[in-house]
């Protein structure tokens, strides 16, 4: 039971960073690194993309990785936490 409370406690704080990213990015500031998402506001490539994604470590298709270089989530936990933050 505590791993399932210590994964919603990380996904909260991956949602977290996301959300303050943004607001920075809004606001004109550079947004500091996420945990877990190291390249968030640096240049990416294909060789940057995680190979599982990083909340449900399910594996990202190698389309997406070539589609969105320095990609870290899979479409599904991306979308959850683009929704989480808007």
């Amino acid at each position: 039971m505590t791993d399932v409370f210590d994964r919603a406690s990380e996904i909260e704080e991956q949602q977290r960073q996301v959300a303050l990213q943004r607001q920075a990015r809004r606001a004109g500031l550079a947004a500091p690194c996420a945990p877990g998402f190291p390249f968030l506001g640096q240049a990416k490539t294909v060789e940057d993309s995680a190979s599982h994604c990083r909340v449900c470590e399910s594996l990202i298709p190698v389309a997406r990785r070539r589609a969105v270089p320095g990609v870290q989530t899979c479409i599904t936990c991306q979308t959850d936490l683009e929704r989480a933050v808007s």
